[in-house]
């Protein structure tokens, strides 16, 4: 079963983005314990906007310390994949907890970027909500490739 964390800058708070996310979450639960942690989002300006990049950096480092595992951050620059390469790391990776990061909506630093494996969920840029939602989406589809459900076709 996989062990996974999602360590996420801000809350749901479109009841239909967390419905959504619900519903994966509750597809997931033979194949997957996933755990999500919502960090503090801190408002920001053009004038203190490095400030709080350090500062939300510094909580998500701090999560992730805490959970230890192969950490992968949600940018439109990382690793591009599809599907079925998605899946094919979830299922290398299956004895390990894996970690998921999504920004705020300054995104990460460059030295974030340079410390950790990055993912791009596409290379548009989406809400922290509706990234949540396509990476649940794209977990619970990698999962049911790796046991051969039909859900991917």
């Amino acid at each position: 079963m996989l062990d996974i964390e999602i360590i996420a800058i801000g809350k749901m708070k479109t009841s239909y983005w967390n419905e959504a996310a619900c519903e994966y979450l509750k597809r997931l639960k033979p194949f997957a314990s996933i755990k999500i942690k919502e960090l503090k989002f801190t408002p920001f300006t053009q004038n203190n906007s490095k400030r709080v990049i350090a500062e939300e950096e510094a909580r998500i480092t701090e999560a992730i310390a805490r959970s230890q595992g192969q950490v992968f951050l949600l940018t439109e620059q990382g690793k591009k994949l599809d599907s079925l390469g998605f899946a094919q790391i979830l299922d290398k990776l299956d004895s390990q907890k894996i970690i998921f990061v999504i920004a705020g909506s300054l995104g990460f630093s460059s030295a974030m970027k340079k410390k950790y494996k990055s993912l791009s969920l596409s290379e548009f840029t989406f809400t922290h909500e509706m990234a949540r939602v396509i990476i649940l989406e794209q977990i619970y589809r990698a999962v049911t490739i790796v046991n051969n459900k039909n859900y991917h076709y």
